[in-house]
């Protein structure tokens, strides 16, 4: 029954070492190839895999598939976009397949890994901005990160008779408080 019962932990503990992305997708990427210089260059560097991410934009579902806007930031150790880095600028990521709009929705963090295609000159405001085109092999999206409502743990209410005084008023009562008798 020990047994058992360590094997079912240990099988819990490894699922939470995980990543995101599959170690074959992973071993397709080029580590030394960065979005600046995709950015800059991207016939230079096309069916080379990236892995970038960043916040979508938008999403648009066309005849061809889905076509989805993303603001690249840098990719933390967790693959998660570290929007406290600077962004190097956009990106299109293409895939053939849907993707819903609601899931894939405007302020959503994103990491992907994908085939660098070429560049694509759209509008963008009132300038005409050029994209490097990404074809999508993975992508993951991940929640949107809320601040708490609260302090940080642990949180400690705020408590009038902590206090070592009382300050209702004079005299002021040294802590401990003293004793209330409720009838």
């Amino acid at each position: 029954m020990k047994i058992r019962f360590l094997w079912i932990l240990a099988a819990l503990l490894l699922a939470g070492c995980t990543h995101v992305f599959s170690e074959q997708a992973s071993s397709l990427v080029d580590s030394s190839l960065t979005f600046e210089q995709v950015k800059k260059e991207p016939k230079a560097h096309l069916g080379k895999f990236v892995k970038l991410g960043g916040i979508i934009v938008n999403t648009r579902n066309t005849a061809e598939g889905s076509q989805v806007e993303v603001v690249q930031f840098g990719l933390g150790s967790d693959d998660v976009p570290d929007e406290s880095t600077t962004s190097g600028g956009r990106f299109l990521a293409l895939t053939p397949i849907y993707l819903d709009n609601m899931v894939y929705k405007a302020g959503r963090p994103v990491a992907l890994i994908g085939e660098v295609k070429g560049e694509k000159a759209m509008a963008l405001d009132e300038i005409t901005y050029t994209y490097p085109l990404v074809a999508i092999s993975e992508i993951h999206v991940w929640r949107v990160r809320e601040a708490y409502p609260y302090g940080y743990p642990p949180h400690y209410s705020y408590d009038p008779f902590f206090y070592p005084y009382w300050w209702y008023e004079p005299p002021y009562w040294r802590y401990p408080a003293p004793r209330m008798r409720y009838r």
